[in-house]
């Protein structure tokens, strides 16, 4: 039988950790019998991770792949308890200890190409021995770095129009479709909520019965061959999605208004940020489909998530 019964990190349930603040918790440890010189601590890490292949000379005939990667380490500290008298005797012990988080960190973020982690990892060893370990991912949510500075202010309210000539009716008839997204700020933080008005100046015959908006993430991955040959990957994503069904009559100027709630956690808006894995922006993309002339028409709105360190306001 062994020594150690069990080992389990205890910590607030499903919590979101903002960059620059503190994490508390128990590292409860139960023997089946007594122990001499244990080595009991709780390991905090926080690193990211991204590989793609890609080939090279495609125009050639002794094209081939290549993997690409990249690599970041942003936090690792480690808490060693204190045990008096070098022995535990059998039973539940319980150990109390704090992290602070750097004000400096990326959020925690998956994807087929990328990964940003953190975790803690708790462990009972001798010297000799590691007798019972346990790891806990966390949920951490970045902050917007100095670097975010750079990104362009722009005047509000914000107005994105776009618009068309289209051809009808056998293209015997044109007329010109205009759209137009608003909104009252275009930066937000994780949780808030995009309030946006579209209007659709409709001046054809025919009526407009679709509207989709969606959110989407475009991340710049940045990473290195075999050779430290350096090489970038654009990727865009979908964050959320809403479908408007309405009747946007002929000689008409409908309006809608919207609104997409952001989720709790959420990668910052990041721009020429030096050794970082990745760069990431958002736009907002409206696209009103017009069937009857084979065409949409899409006007993009310019995003930008920032959040701030606990105890580091920005200017």
């Amino acid at each position: 039988m062994s020594v150690v019964k069990s080992i389990n990190l205890v910590l607030p349930e499903e919590t979101v950790y903002l960059a620059g603040s503190s994490i508390a918790g128990q590292v409860i440890l139960t023997l089946n019998n007594s122990l001499i010189n244990p080595i009991v601590k709780v390991e905090l890490v926080g690193r990211g991770y991204l590989e793609w292949n890609e080939e090279t000379n495609a125009d050639k005939d002794y094209s081939r792949d290549i993997i690409c990667n990249n690599k970041a380490d942003y936090i690792n500290k480690t808490k060693t308890f204190y045990i008096e008298g070098n022995w535990l005797a059998s039973g539940t012990h319980i150990f109390d200890f704090d992290f602070n988080l750097p004000d400096r960190l990326p959020s925690t973020f998956s994807s087929n190409i990328a990964r940003v982690s953190y975790f803690l990892k708790a462990s009972c060893a001798t010297r000799e021995l590691i007798l019972a370990k346990q790891k806990k991912y966390l949920l951490v949510q970045g902050t917007s770095y100095a670097g975010s500075k750079r990104h362009k202010e722009l005047r509000y309210p914000l107005v994105v129009e776009v618009d068309k000539h289209v051809a009808y009716h056998c293209c015997f008839k044109h007329g010109l479709v205009i759209l137009r997204i608003s909104l009252v700020k275009n930066t937000f933080a994780p949780g808030e909520q995009i309030i946006f008005t579209t209007e659709i100046d409709n001046q054809t015959g025919r009526s407009i019965r679709k509207v989709v908006f969606a959110l989407y993430s475009i991340i710049l991955y940045l990473g290195y061959t075999v050779r430290a040959e350096r090489r970038s990957l654009e990727d865009r994503n979908e964050v959320m999605r809403l479908e408007s069904r309405t009747k946007a009559a002929p000689f008409v100027v409908t309006r809608i208004t919207s609104m997409f709630s952001l989720p709790k956690l959420l990668s910052v808006s990041s721009m020429s940020i030096a050794n970082e894995i990745m760069e990431v922006r958002y736009e907002l993309v409206g696209t009103v489909y017009l069937p009857w002339s084979m065409t949409t028409i899409v006007a993009k709105v310019p995003i930008i998530i920032r959040t701030t360190a606990v105890g580091n306001p920005e200017d």
